[in-house]
């Protein structure tokens, strides 16, 4: 089972008030309904979400659907379940503004209907990436781009930084960041979702971070290797070139720790001379030391060149 379909039965299963229960149906049935002359006709892939529509309609407009069950044509071959509903027609399109692309303010004009219907939206036409598998996305596939940006307006509503974009002929709002999709599921109020979201989450930042410090130290010592291998060169050259000699003392001290202990760190190496000299030399000192070796190195290659 997708993680959509968790969250979609997690959600289908609360228990939510009447006056939510209509804001719920309205973006439900605007969003996998179609209005007839003579029929409503609501069509989705899961089962719970069916069972709820059947219940609000049966409880607020005690009319019956007509329920019927059938195979999908696509690969995963998951079944369709279908409401045919030929009672009440003008009432309930009326009630929830079915036909209206955008629904009558009186549906959500507080915080709680705006979860309601947001938690519709999602039943209906929303769908969410599971944490553990791919990366963090969660999107509803709207039919206009006026309501698009109803929708869009609805979960920013929540400051959920909610985006807009063309599909095909249709439009999808996203969400992408990690920490606004965790709202949302709290918004919806999919509370079991949440936890194990929440908890994969943070595995993979921790995951994520733990990895960049390794790459970061990697990188570290590459420098460092890389920066010494060089130091060694320029003393070997001077040594080649006889060119050695012209270093004070210090400095030829600092080359001879050098090729001594190729692979240390200027820090390491400070402390090595420090320890073994009885001579205090900080890893700044020992840098510029190795500087002047750097610089009559260049010098030498430099001469080369112009020969």
């Amino acid at each position: 089972m997708s993680f959509t379909s968790e969250v979609k039965n997690e959600v289908s299963k609360l228990e939510t008030l009447a006056v939510e229960n209509l804001t719920e149906l309205s973006a439900l049935l605007r969003n996998i309904g179609t209005l007839g002359q003579n029929s409503i006709h609501i069509t989705t892939e899961n089962s719970s979400v069916a069972r709820r529509i059947f219940n609000f309609l049966k409880q607020k407009y005690q009319v019956i659907a007509k329920v019927t069950v059938r195979r999908g044509y696509n690969f995963n071959k998951n079944y369709i379940y279908m409401l045919e509903l030929k009672q009440k027609l003008e009432e309930i399109a009326n009630d929830l503004c079915l036909k209206q692309n955008i629904p009558k303010s009186y549906l959500y004009d507080d915080d709680s209907l705006k979860r309601a219907y947001i938690r519709g939206l999602f039943l209906s036409c929303g769908s969410i990436n599971d944490p553990k598998k791919s990366r963090y996305h969660l999107e509803f596939l709207v039919d206009t781009k006026e309501y698009a940006c109803f929708v869009q307006n609805l979960l920013n509503f929540f400051e959920l930084n909610s985006k807009t974009i063309r599909r095909d002929t249709k439009y999808m709002v996203y969400l992408k960041e990690a920490e606004k999709i965790g709202d949302f599921l709290r918004i919806i109020g999919a509370n079991n979702s949440l936890f194990y979201y929440e908890d994969i989450r943070i595995y993979r930042d921790h995951k994520n971070m733990t990895n960049r410090l390794n790459n970061c130290e990697q990188a570290n010592v590459d420098k460092m290797i890389e920066t010494a291998t060089k130091q060694v060169q320029d003393i070997e050259l001077l040594e080649e070139s006889q060119a050695f000699s012209l270093l004070d003392d210090k400095v030829k001290e600092a080359a001879i720790y050098r090729k001594k202990y190729p692979e240390a760190s200027l820090l390491e190496l400070s402390e090595i001379i420090s320890i073994e000299t009885g001579i205090l030399i900080t890893k700044s000192g020992l840098y510029h030391r190795m500087n002047k070796i750097k610089q009559l190195a260049a010098q030498i290659r430099e001469n080369k060149k112009m020969k």
